[in-house]
């Protein structure tokens, strides 16, 4: 299990950033934080999360 926003979210082996995002299907993510480490765009295919990961999304913002 990890936690994804403070919530619980099942975890599988193999799971990456980037499948995590699929399946939470939220808004578009360019970096998020797997416990103590950022992740950025590029590395989301290649990026495991742990179990028991707490994984916090940073979304785009706008603003002028």
């Amino acid at each position: 299990m990890i936690r994804v926003g403070g919530k619980e979210h099942p975890w599988r082996p193999g799971l990456t950033v980037a499948a995590l995002l699929a399946e939470l299907s939220g808004p578009e993510c360019p970096v998020v934080r797997i416990d103590q480490t950022y992740v950025s765009r590029p590395h989301f295919d290649h990026t495991l999360v742990p179990d028991g990961a707490d994984v916090f999304l940073i979304p785009m913002i706008a603003g002028g």
